[in-house]
């Protein structure tokens, strides 16, 4: 039953609203439901039973920017999804305990694409004050949406700009645009699968 619900969970629950959300690259109104379908939903919704949490990371550091933390966390609030002063950890992946900056992306408010990886589970499980479960209810967060990043005391508001979901291969969402400051917040989706990655991408509005 744990196997299929995400599944069924999607179908009947997610499907719905993602179609609702203007999606940058959205799901598929009609799907082919064919054997090789079903066993590839499957393989993914087993793959995201397995202990190592980290496996759907990308597998290694962004070359692109390179950048050197000069703090080791700072912090999210969402408070849309009751998320209050979540730590982002700069110096490992260890994603059970905390929320994870991508090394190599620059620490906001800095110019560039800052990365945020978090768990997401099935939104029956969400608990925002545990970090296997803090993502489960992002998908309902849309475009014009804001949260807020705290470092060194400084509160910064950023406004989500752009919500899509990637295939795991594509890491496209990792490009830098030095010119002004964004975060990008990556979690697996459906909610209990790590079949597909929904991506959050959002610009820095003020700061207090």
């Amino acid at each position: 039953m744990y196997m299929f619900f995400p599944l069924i969970s999607w179908e009947f629950y997610l499907k719905p609203v993602f179609a609702a959300q203007a999606f940058a690259s959205p799901i598929p109104k009609t799907t082919v439901m064919t054997q090789d379908y079903i066993k590839s939903l499957w393989h993914n919704t087993t793959n995201s039973l397995r202990p190592d949490s980290q496996e759907w990371l990308p597998s290694s550091t962004y070359k692109e920017v390179q950048v050197m933390p000069q703090i080791s966390s700072y912090y999210l609030s969402i408070p849309k999804l009751n998320i209050s002063n979540a730590l982002i950890s700069t110096v490992d992946t260890d994603l059970d305990n905390h929320l994870v900056h991508f090394p190599g992306t620059p620490i906001p408010p800095a110019k560039g694409n800052a990365a945020i990886f978090g768990h997401s589970t099935l939104p029956q499980l969400y608990d925002p004050k545990n970090y296997k479960t803090i993502f489960a209810n992002i998908h309902t967060l849309t475009v014009g949406d804001t949260f807020l990043i705290t470092n060194n005391n400084a509160l910064y508001t950023y406004k989500i700009i752009n919500v899509s979901i990637v295939d795991p291969e594509d890491t496209s969402y990792l490009t830098q645009d030095v010119t002004k400051s964004t975060i990008t917040i990556i979690t697996c989706t459906p909610p209990g699968t790590i079949w597909k990655r929904l991506i959050l991408k959002a610009q820095l509005q003020d700061s207090l």
